[in-house]
């Protein structure tokens, strides 16, 4: 081979390979042809840290235990959207935080995990929904968990730091959006703030009703901005409100999402709603299969909701997708495959309550008990055992995000494995390609690969902004 010819090549394929391997896939929207309808409305719906097989087992549970096909899976079923892989890669790492996700849908450049629309020398990118509330559109968020977390923010704020929820509360007020939705009460209660400044007061400054509970979210009134914070922390997840009375005066994601669509969507100009699943992602990271599986189903009669208005209204955009995937589970081949994951549909609450009212002083019994009380499973006394020793202090504590309480999740679901034949690759996101789904006027715009910062110059396409 001739000498020249070679190091060319060999320099070619060196700096290829020091490329983030994504930026082969971009796509350039521009080449694409302008919608053939203007899009007067988006609904952008992410189920937080779904992975391909959370999709598909809760399609599954809803097929064999419910009797129906899942929501989304009919609008693959019936052919009603344009489908595609996305890679979700941030700036630092082929596998993103929420931050970095949400901005790269926000704000449509790849940034460093834990950053809000703040590029690596400091660039301020204009988030989508302030793009669109400049061009008269209403705007809003609900989702499951704190509505200044990075989901949410990506699409509204720019930070230095996810983190910083206290001041992102501030920013929204300032900014001005529409309807805000979720969990977060320790970010406006001026009693529970480190500045003991009062949040909620500067909202209902600006005019925003501010609702607490599913009541108030009946008495919302029309043409005024919505401030609803429902709990502190996260909103509940959805088995335990199904099983918990006290719990049931937290809305669900339907039901906010519904509230968003009513408040919003008279407006002359057209309006853009982020819907968030974001427990999903919670509990990936638990390895909590009951959690995972009734979250994602809820996220899906969320999907109802949105397709539903957007099919009478004929103006909607609807994309439907996630921002990475999480801890990857999938059912794993055996005899007893069917009937194990089956057995899910016994479970009546979260890993994270029935491992939270355990206790040092319960004896093997009692645990063996409450298992079965709780899950129908009958714990081998080693199995029980094992437990125990979480509690005792004979096992070290399990560490891990949304795990305040240290509560043995891992230990827990490798058990319920072997009953329910569902296994977990990690309890950490993964860089695996996600799906999209996109229905309404816009939807001839997606391709069948992109790269999570497509989705910024879609909308914006579709719009015609």
């Amino acid at each position: 081979m001739d000498r020249r010819k070679f190091l060319k090549g060999s320099a070619l394929l060196s700096g290829l390979l020091t490329l983030n391997p994504v930026d082969f896939f971009a796509n350039n929207l521009e080449d694409i042809p302008a919608p053939k309808k203007k899009a007067k409305n988006i609904i952008f719906m992410v189920s937080d840290g779904m992975s391909s097989g959370t999709l598909a087992m809760a399609n599954l549970y809803s097929q064999n235990i419910l009797g129906k096909n899942g929501n989304w899976m009919n609008l693959y079923q019936e052919n009603k959207v344009s489908r595609a892989l996305m890679d979700t890669a941030s700036a630092s790492s082929i596998v993103t935080d929420s931050a970095a996700a949400s901005s790269s849908f926000g704000g449509g450049f790849r940034v460093k995990n834990g950053v809000l629309n703040v590029g690596a020398n400091g660039e301020k990118y204009v988030p989508i929904w302030q793009k669109f509330k400049k061009a008269g559109k209403k705007t809003g968020c609900v989702t499951t968990v704190t509505i200044t977390h990075a989901t949410p923010a990506g699409f509204c704020v720019n930070s230095d730091s996810r983190n910083a929820e206290s001041e992102i509360a501030e920013m929204y007020a300032e900014i001005g959006f529409d309807v805000m939705m979720g969990g977060g009460d320790e970010f406006f209660n001026p009693l529970k703030r480190e500045d003991k400044k009062d949040v909620y007061a500067l909202y209902k400054q600006k005019g925003y009703q501010v609702l607490k509970n599913k009541t108030d979210l009946k008495r919302t009134e029309k043409g005024k901005k919505i401030l609803g914070i429902f709990n502190s922390g996260a909103l509940p997840y959805s088995i335990d409100r199904t099983h918990i009375p006290t719990l049931q005066s937290t809305p669900t994601l339907a039901e906010m999402a519904q509230t968003a669509i009513d408040q919003m969507k008279d407006h002359k100009e057209g309006f853009v709603l982020q819907i968030e699943g974001g427990k999903v992602d919670w509990a990936a990271h638990a390895n909590d299969i009951a959690a995972l599986i009734h979250d994602q189903l809820a996220f899906d009669e969320a999907v109802k909701t949105a397709i539903d208005f957007a099919e009478k209204d004929g103006n909607t955009l609807v994309i439907i997708t996630t921002d990475h995937g999480n801890a990857n589970p999938g059912t794993i081949y055996g005899a007893d495959a069917t009937k194990n994951f089956n057995s899910i549909s016994n479970y009546k609450y979260t890993n994270e309550y029935i491992l939270n009212a355990i206790h040092p002083d319960f004896n093997l019994q009692k645990m063996k008990d409450w298992i079965y009380e709780t899950n129908s499973i009958s714990l081998a006394d080693d199995d029980a055992k094992h437990l125990l020793s979480f509690y005792s202090g004979l096992e070290k504590q399990e560490a891990g995000i949304y795990n305040y309480k240290k509560l043995p999740f891992k230990a827990y679901s490798d058990i319920q494995k072997k009953h329910n034949s569902v296994g977990w690759i990690s309890m950490d996101h993964s860089g695996d390609y996600v799906e999209v789904a996109v229905y309404g006027p816009g939807k001839e715009l997606l391709p069948a690969f992109i790269k999570n910062t497509d989705l910024h110059y879609l909308m914006l396409k579709a719009a015609q902004i």
